[in-house]
């Protein structure tokens, strides 16, 4: 059993105290200021430790911890329980700017930590299938990616205009609160993005002034990409399509399923995926990443990764203030 501490206890913070807990592989404890926040996930979940501090918490052991307040806070964070050597999940995304992360990598090689960050997609099954496709080889090369996604943000997130999501400097708008998960998904499949443009605005979420809506294009060396979002529509679909030299691979998420097609004009060969709710797919990273700890397999997404993808989320942000125009993404 490891014991994991879970810093944040927002909506995401409750999710990972949950999932832990599922896997039936760990002791989790909980830290979060609010004090009735705080009581009302301990009271739900029989968590028995549980902190007003961060100070308070590490007067105990922990294998690892959980960071899952938001952005701007991730490295202060992360860079004070590295320094005590407790291995670390980091939400995504990495951070809202790149100070602190060149030093918080360095001392993770030292202290030869096990750190992840949380892009969940990694862990679903229609990822892990289209991963093996493309890894086979059996299809040539990939030469263009798509991903759209869209969902009612109000019905699934109804206290948005309560939390980071209204601020920029916290993490929040679309880009960095969930297109982030897609530019590393295509990272993932196709490789890191080396230039990019995009077009963001605000077009429908009540009490918000940041974007709810990006389109955007990139390139991953010779491979292209696309990616549409918006956080209002009514159906709640996302779609990943990768088309190869020689067939194209399809994941739609809100289908659950995985799809093929290799003929012109022939028909899609479907790929059926285990059912899943979405408290499986987490389950399913709080598994690996426990794999992690405990040597079975590298972590999903690793720090470096995290933090290839928030270098393209800022590039992306810059291109929206310059109107559209081409970004390169640089370490």
């Amino acid at each position: 059993m490891h014991r994991i501490l879970v810093i944040g206890t927002g909506s995401i913070g409750e999710r990972h105290v949950r999932c832990f807990l599922r896997t039936g592989r760990a002791i989790v404890g909980i830290c979060e200021p609010m004090d009735e926040r705080r009581e009302e996930v301990a009271v739900r979940y029989k968590v028995e430790e549980r902190f007003q501090t961060l100070e308070q918490a590490l007067e105990r052991d922990w294998q690892a911890a959980v960071i899952a307040v938001p952005a701007h806070l991730h490295v202060p964070i992360a860079a004070k329980l590295a320094g005590r050597k407790i291995d670390l999940l980091i939400e995504k995304p990495l951070s809202t700017t790149i100070d602190g992360i060149e030093t918080l990598i360095r001392t993770v090689k030292h202290g030869g930590l096990v750190v992840g960050v949380a892009y969940v997609y990694r862990a679903h099954p229609g990822v892990g299938w289209l991963r093996e496709a493309l890894d086979g080889k059996k299809y040539g090369k990939p030469v263009q990616l798509v991903i759209t996604s869209g969902q009612n943000f109000p019905f699934y997130r109804p206290a948005y205009r309560e939390i980071y999501y209204t601020d920029r400097a916290k993490g929040g708008g679309a880009i960095q609160d969930c297109l982030s998960h897609h530019l590393n998904l295509a990272e993932y499949l196709v490789g890191p993005i080396d230039r990019i443009a995009a077009d963001a605005k605000h077009q429908i979420l009540e009490g918000v002034e940041v974007e709810d809506t990006v389109h955007a294009f990139a390139r991953h060396g010779e491979v292209m990409s696309t990616f549409s979002l918006n956080q209002y529509q009514a159906p709640n679909e996302t779609t990943v399509t990768v088309v190869c030299e020689k067939g194209t691979l399809r994941f739609e998420l809100h289908e659950n399923r995985c799809r093929l097609m290799t003929e012109p004009g022939g028909s899609w060969i479907d790929k059926p995926l285990p059912a899943m709710e979405r408290d499986d797919w987490f389950v399913c990273q709080e598994k690996a990443y426990l794999d992690a700890v405990e040597q079975k397999r590298p972590v999903l997404c690793t720090l470096e990764e995290g933090f290839q993808t928030l270098r393209v989320s800022l590039a992306m942000l810059k291109s929206v203030e310059e109107g559209g125009c081409f970004r390169a993404v640089t370490a």
